[in-house]
C-alpha cells in the first residue's frame, strides 16, 4: 500500500542541476511565513509540500508532491525576492573582448554573486518580468527597429528548420541534423547580427556572438537546457549594456522576441528531438525552460478570473495559452508528456495550489537565482568578457563590509 503523503520518502535528485522544489522558495510547515524561523507552537498538519495550498485534487497521485527540500532551503526561504535594476550603459572607449568561462567551483559562484555583474544581470531579468505584468501577448507594445530585427533573425532560424529536415535514424533522441542546423547558425549568425548593430558597435560581435551561439543548445550533445536559455537572456543584456536595447523595449523583448525564441526552441526540440541538458526528470520545473514561467506568471498577476489552479482547466489552456506564456508552457508539457499531470510534473502541480500569481512570480524568481544562477554545472558554461565582467574586485571588497 502506498505510504501517506506526509510519510512518503521522496527520491534523491538525479543530477546536480536538478532544481529545488517550488516549496523551497517559501516557508515549509513549522516555519514562520514572514521570517522563515521555527515556530514555538506545534504547527498544524500540512496539506502538502506547499503552505497555503488549496485543497488537493480529486485524484491521488502515485508519487507524493515534491517535498525534498535542498540542504540550503532555509537560505532560499530567508533570501529577499530579487528586484529590478537599471542596466548600466557602457561608454567609450569600448574594450570588447572574446568572452571566456570563469566559473569552476562553488567559490567562483560566490564571487560572481557578490559582483555588480550578477546584481545587474538578475535585475535585468526582473525588469523584463515586470515589463509584461498584466499584459497579454497580443497587447500593443513599443516595437523598435532593434526588436523587429531580432524577431526577424529568429524567424530566419525557424525557416532553417524547414530547410534542414531531420535525418532518418534509429535513435529516439538527438537527431544529427541538428548539427547541420547549428553549423549554419555559426556560418551565418554573425552576419545576421551585424545587420542591426550601429556602426560604433560593429566590433562588439567578438563578445556578443558567443552568447548568441550558445542560446540554442549544444551541437555536440544535441541538448538544450536552462543554461542555454540564460545565454539568450545574457545576449539581450549585452545589447542593453550598449544602449542598443532600451527600457522602453523591454515589453517588446518579452512579448515579441522571447515569445518568438520560445517558439523556435520548441520546434527545435520537437523536430530534432533535443535532449534536456542534465535531465531533471519529474523533479524539475520543466525539462528545458525556466524564464517563460517567470514572465508568464507576471502576466497573470491580479488577473480577475485565472488563478494558479486554473492550469487544470483544459478549456482555459486551449483558449488562452496563445495569450499567456505560463499557460502555453503548461499546455506544451501536457502535450509532450503522458499520464497524470501530478505524476510527471509534481512541482508545477504544487504551484497550482498557491493562492495568487504574485506569490508564484516571486517564488520563481528566487528559484531561478538559486537553481540556475547558483549551480556550478549550469554556470560553468557561462561566459564573461567586458560587458559582463567576471567580477569587479573593488565591488567585491566593498560588499564584504
Amino acid at each position: 500500500m502506498e505510504a501517506p503523503k506526509e510519510q512518503q520518502t521522496t527520491p534523491e535528485k538525479s543530477t546536480a542541476e536538478a532544481p529545488a522544489t517550488v516549496s523551497s522558495a517559501f516557508p515549509p510547515s513549522g516555519c514562520c511565513t514572514n521570517c522563515g524561523g521555527p515556530t514555538i507552537s506545534e504547527p498544524p498538519p500540512p496539506l502538502a509540500s506547499f503552505p497555503e495550498m488549496s485543497p488537493p485534487p480529486n485524484y491521488r497521485p502515485i508519487r507524493a508532491p515534491a517535498i525534498n527540500l535542498p540542504h540550503n532551503s532555509q537560505a532560499i526561504i530567508l533570501s529577499p525576492v530579487p528586484h529590478a535594476e537599471q542596466v548600466p550603459v557602457v561608454s567609450p572607449p569600448y574594450q570588447f573582448q572574446s568572452p571566456v568561462k570563469r566559473i569552476h567551483s562553488p567559490d567562483d559562484i560566490r564571487r560572481f554573486h557578490e559582483s555588480a555583474s550578477y546584481k545587474n544581470f538578475l535585475g535585468f531579468v526582473v525588469s523584463l518580468s515586470e515589463s509584461i505584468r498584466g499584459f497579454k501577448i497580443s497587447d500593443p507594445c513599443h516595437i523598435s527597429p532593434t526588436v523587429a530585427a531580432i524577431v526577424s533573425i529568429l524567424e530566419t532560424l525557424l525557416q532553417w528548420i524547414d530547410e534542414i529536415p531531420p535525418a532518418q535514424q534509429s535513435a529516439r533522441y538527438g537527431n544529427v541534423s541538428f548539427r547541420s542546423w547549428h553549423e549554419r547558425l555559426r556560418e551565418r549568425g554573425e552576419s545576421l547580427i551585424l545587420e542591426f548593430l550601429p556602426e560604433e558597435f560593429k566590433e562588439s560581435v567578438i563578445e556578443i556572438v558567443p552568447y548568441f551561439f550558445d542560446s540554442f543548445g549544444n551541437s555536440s550533445r544535441i541538448d538544450y537546457g536552462t543554461g542555454h536559455e540564460t545565454n539568450f537572456a545574457a545576449w539581450l543584456y549585452c545589447l542593453a549594456r550598449m544602449g542598443i536595447v532600451k527600457e522602453e523595449d523591454y515589453h517588446g523583448l518579452v512579448a515579441r522576441v522571447f515569445v518568438k525564441y520560445l517558439e523556435l526552441m520548441r520546434k527545435l526540440q520537437m523536430v530534432y528531438c533535443l535532449e534536456p541538458a542534465g535531465s531533471h526528470g519529474v523533479w524539475g520545473l520543466d525539462d528545458y525552460h525556466f524564464l517563460p514561467f517567470i514572465f508568464g506568471s507576471s502576466q497573470l498577476i491580479d488577473h480577475k478570473y485565472m488563478k494558479p489552479k486554473s492550469i487544470h482547466n483544459d478549456d482555459i489552456l486551449e483558449n488562452f495559452s496563445s495569450e499567456y506564456m505560463y499557460l502555453s508552457c503548461i499546455a506544451f508539457v501536457k502535450k509532450v508528456k503522458k499520464g497524470l499531470f501530478a505524476e510527471h510534473s509534481p512541482l508545477l502541480d504544487d504551484i497550482s495550489g498557491v493562492p495568487n500569481w504574485k506569490k508564484v512570480n516571486s517564488g520563481l524568481l528566487k528559484m531561478y537565482r538559486v537553481e540556475v544562477l547558483e549551480k556550478v554545472p549550469i554556470m560553468q558554461h557561462f561566459l564573461f568578457g567586458w560587458l559582463i565582467k567576471w567580477y569587479d574586485s573593488s565591488f567585491f571588497l566593498l560588499s564584504r563590509f
